[in-house]
């Protein structure tokens, strides 16, 4: 889900709101629960990665940090062997990728009005 809402009646007016949560331990964005998302639905950084048009590294770097960011790991990997290893999200990757789609409908919700007004003054 995204925070894109459909304001106004053409096909070219739509506004979308971009939410970035800053923390004591960093910043979360669209990216990583994208990235979160890729990898519950792949089931591996890897293919994650790819599926999002990113090297294996950033993925990988990108995972390494929100595990550091959380205290406990959002993701687990396991290695690979004939099959090729793989990844899931733990219960706390799950909570996180919850929380911040909850809270970014909330924050597009509140700011759907605001949106509409832009959008009018902005010529579209």
């Amino acid at each position: 889900m995204s925070a894109t809402r459909r304001i106004g009646s053409g096909p070219a007016e739509v506004c979308s709101l971009s939410l970035r949560i800053d923390l004591p331990s960093g910043r979360i964005g669209p990216g990583k629960i994208h990235l979160l998302e890729a990898i519950d639905r792949e089931g591996s950084i890897s293919a994650a990665g790819r599926a999002l048009g990113m090297s294996y590294k950033r993925a990988w770097d990108l995972v390494d940090a929100l595990n550091r960011q959380a205290g406990t790991p959002v993701v687990v990997a396991s290695t690979g062997g004939y099959r090729g290893g793989g990844a899931m999200l733990t219960d706390a990757g799950r909570n996180l990728v919850a929380d911040y789609r909850a809270i970014e409908r909330a924050a597009s919700r509140a700011a759907e009005p605001r949106l509409a007004a832009l959008l009018r003054r902005m010529g579209g």
